[in-house]
């Protein structure tokens, strides 16, 4: 029989060996941010088996027990100093934020801070003896194996990533670089990298197509080859990795897996963010989930699957910054997608055909008026959830009520012939629109009630420029997380 201890040593051996995983990002500088138990509400019902939190939530740690769920949770940029310059805070914050949740949440990850480099390079000195000290209290917890410390750095720390057979760090940075990658591979963790093929598109002037952002397919004259390997990249995501792959090498330190902390598109923009709409968001992400879920790496380490969260679960509509800041969500609050998202584990679809029928975001207020006295007068929907003081009422919105009345009018009507559609102001989601107390009609279970909403925690995400326009609906993404054959014979020894 194998003890305990060394079965989880080899689960996070072999994880890597493993399928290939896509995860998602939870921010919380959101308006009406759902309480904890909604959030692992809204993840069980997508399937989705990774998070990355901003912080160590206590509300949502609690949520995620027993959930299964992988949880990867953050020392934010300001808790870094301390933590730094002292073990004995170090340890403190092991033992409130992972030790206690552990085992019935699931924590398998700590990012220490945020593209520290870039952002706040005071702190930068005492990074790696954050991590060390973190480690060092992993260890005395006997939680080593099955936690990893690693820090999320931008793609800005590589000043030239093309071609990626040339590219290097920073010079003014090798030196911490070079203790990070010495650190992450003495502890056997990975380089935790935020990639985004939008600001590299955006800010490239035309030097690169859309398409080549996307994922899709270019014509034998306009693709990507690195000159120096005649290497072929299909997308701008995998030369971002292999860029990275090729500054570790630089630096002797290969053998360093890479994980993708963040990744996306926003669906909303402003007049000067063209590119920022809702069919490129779901290009994009659809095009990523089933390149990521192929369990290929880039072209010079295609061995190396390349697992990668998504940013971001909700629009953080409480950023600062141009409009494409807000909107990088793939939920709305109460549970609903933003655009359809492909699975392609199932070749299934999400967001259109589906059990729910509810207002689409962007819908013109006053339609929406017309369509909700319509449901609830004619139609003959029950509204009386959505009246003051009762439980659907919040948030007092018109897509809000119109979403509720449109629903239970579509659930009782459409086997007699009722479509949702409104006025063009409806769409059908699989997503249970469910929320708190709140159940809509169709609903098989009751979304959890509130014990606790989260502590606001601004993710640090993108700090953007471009992006345009959109309209919206969907439902995430399906992971699956296929056991190793080695994993069996290593427990069979």
């Amino acid at each position: 029989m194998v003890p305990g201890r060394l079965l989880l040593l080899i689960v996070t051996t072999l994880h890597y060996a493993s399928g290939a995983f896509v995860g998602i990002n939870i921010g919380t500088d959101v308006s009406n941010m759902p309480s904890a138990p909604d959030v692992v509400a809204i993840l069980k019902t997508n399937q989705i088996t990774h998070v990355r939190l901003y912080d160590a939530d206590a509300h949502m740690l609690k949520a995620l027990a027993d959930s299964g769920i992988e949880v990867m949770v953050g020392v934010t940029n300001e808790e870094i100093l301390g933590i730094g310059e002292s073990a004995s805070k170090a340890a403190a914050w092991i033992n409130q934020n992972v030790a206690a949740y552990l085992p019935s949440t699931n924590i398998t990850a700590i990012a220490v801070g945020s593209e520290v480099l870039t952002t706040i390079p005071n702190v930068v000195p005492v990074l790696v003896p954050a991590m060390n000290y973190l480690h060092k209290a992993l260890v005395a917890s006997n939680l080593n194996f099955q936690v990893k410390v690693s820090t999320p750095q931008a793609m800005d720390v590589i000043p030239r990533p093309f071609p990626p057979s040339t590219a290097t760090f920073n010079s003014s940075w090798d030196s911490t670089i070079y203790q990070i990658l010495q650190f992450l591979k003495n502890t056997n963790s990975y380089y935790m990298l935020n990639a985004y093929p939008y600001f590299g598109y955006t800010s490239g002037n035309g030097i690169f197509p859309l398409d080549y952002a996307l994922f899709r397919s270019l014509p034998p004259v306009k693709q990507i080859v690195d000159p120096n390997t005649l290497s072929h990249y299909d997308s701008m995501f995998d030369a971002m990795v292999d860029a990275t792959y090729y500054s570790i090498d630089a630096l002797n330190m290969s053998g360093i897996p890479i994980v993708v902390t963040e990744t996306g598109w926003p669906w909303l923009g402003g007049a000067n963010e063209p590119d920022a709409t809702a069919d490129n968001a779901e290009t994009f992400n659809n095009n990523m989930i089933r390149r990521v879920q192929n369990d290929s790496g880039p072209p010079s380490q295609p061995k190396f699957p390349i697992n990668t969260y998504i940013y971001e679960m909700f629009n953080e509509d409480k950023r600062p910054g141009p409009v494409s800041e807000k909107n990088w969500g793939l939920f709305f609050t109460n549970g609903s997608s933003v655009y359809t998202f492909s699975l392609s584990t199932s070749n299934r679809i999400t967001g259109n055909n589906s059990d729910f029928c509810v207002a689409k975001p962007n819908a013109d207020p006053g339609k929406l008026q017309v369509g909700l006295n319509w449901a609830c007068g004619q139609g003959g929907a029950n509204c009386s959830a959505i009246q003051e003081g009762q439980p659907c009422y919040l948030p007092n919105t018109y897509q809000n009520h119109a979403s509720y009345a449109y629903n239970d009018y579509y659930q009782k009507m459409h086997l007699a012939g009722a479509t949702c559609d409104f006025d063009g102001t409806a769409t059908t989601t699989t997503a249970n629109p469910s929320y708190g107390s709140c159940k809509f009609t169709g609903s098989s279970t009751t979304t959890p009630n509130s014990t606790g909403g989260f502590t606001p925690s601004v993710a640090p995400g993108p700090v953007s420029p471009q992006g345009g326009s959109g309209t919206a609906n969907l439902q995430v993404l399906r992971i699956q997380f296929v056991i190793s054959s080695m994993f069996l014979a290593l427990v069979l020894l």
